[in-house]
């Protein structure tokens, strides 16, 4: 008796074709604290890992020998206003003078750069009341940006100093982060040539989004945009660096987690899509499946996957729009085989 097949008929559609890579999570923005100048760590005005703000007070140093130095400064500052008067009115009398011959030319040269002097002085000396302003303010470390902060590493009582190499703290923005992937730079010339042949497309933003899975094994509840793809190649890895940008309002997410990024390539047009269950493997290793040929026989192709897309694999040679691919009954019939085709589903109620 001529064993029965389930049969499904293959036909082209678009499927969507994406890439899962490793990927790093990147704060958006990174920045250290540092001090602009010199002293002991008077007070400590954050919680280690709480959110701060930009412009908010994170630090204070001892601020005595500044507010002594701008001190000295406004008094230097009065002097060379004093010196001002005394020199612009000598050099008022002098050129009354000169006109009777009661001083000399010299004199009154004098005079005048005397005055000159003295208004420079003054410039200087308002320099110098502005600077010391400005290193009293440095005794005040503020946030230069808005983000979560991490550990101190000072405590009160350290010494800040002007270019040390460690720094106070460091703030992170997470609400958004950035997430790197490594491509291989022939992946990305395969792609780039399928764009071109037209076998592949990104239409509208398909082709830019990206799905996360976390370290435990989770999806990421929110996809991500594709931000740009590095222009260089690095010649260690041979790889590309894809960058994607993830909305992180909960800090999920936190920089240096390594994670799986699932980059949606583009659409595959016409493609062959083949039931699972209709595909097997040969002692090889190769992908094989059975499909019903001429004359009711039954032929085995050897196939070229790409990726599954749900519980049908994408077929990239082997199989064609029209063919009856077998999916039930394959352990009882082998290539050459004489079998009768139904529709899947109804062999499986015969048996």
């Amino acid at each position: 008796m001529t064993p029965e097949v389930g049969v499904v008929t293959l036909t082209e559609q678009d499927a969507t074709q994406s890439s899962s890579l490793p990927g790093r999570v990147v704060a958006v923005e990174t920045s250290e604290v540092r001090p602009q100048i010199n002293g002991l760590i008077r007070r400590r005005f954050f919680e280690e890992g709480s959110l701060v703000k930009a412009g908010q007070v994170l630090y204070e140093i001892e601020d005595t020998p500044y507010r002594a130095a701008l001190g000295s400064a406004n008094g230097q500052m009065a002097v060379a206003q004093a010196s001002i008067r005394s020199t612009a009115l000598q050099a008022d009398r002098y050129k009354r003078l000169i006109d009777i011959k009661g001083v000399s030319q010299q004199d009154l040269d004098n005079a005048v750069a005397a005055a000159d002097v003295a208004r420079a002085t003054l410039q200087a000396r308002r320099a110098d009341v502005s600077s010391a302003q400005v290193n009293l303010g440095f005794t005040r470390v503020r946030a230069p940006i808005s983000g979560r902060i991490g550990r101190s590493l000072v405590t009160v009582g350290g010494l800040a100093q002007t270019g040390q190499s460690q720094p106070l703290a460091t703030i992170s923005k997470i609400d958004q982060v950035y997430v790197d992937v490594t491509e291989p730079a022939g992946k990305l010339l395969d792609l780039t040539e399928a764009l071109k042949k037209g076998s592949l497309s990104r239409e509208g933003k398909a082709g830019a989004k990206v799905e996360l899975t976390l370290p435990n094994g989770k999806i990421y509840p929110v996809k991500g945009q594709l931000e740009f793809t590095e222009p260089t190649v690095d010649g260690s890895s041979g790889s590309v660096t894809v960058r994607a940008r993830f909305a992180n309002a909960d800090g999920v997410l936190l920089p240096g987690m390594y994670v799986r990024a699932r980059v949606t390539d583009g659409v595959i047009h016409r493609a062959v899509m083949a039931p699972q269950r209709g595909v097997t493997h040969d002692e090889h290793g190769d992908a094989v499946a059975l499909v019903m040929g001429a004359g009711g026989k039954v032929a085995q192709r050897k196939l070229v996957l790409g990726e599954a897309q749900g519980d049908a694999w994408v077929v990239e040679s082997g199989l064609k729009a029209g063919d009856r691919l077998i999916v039930e009954g394959q352990l009882n019939v082998k290539p050459g085989d004489a079998a009768t085709a139904v529709p899947a589903g109804q062999a499986a109620a015969k048996d």
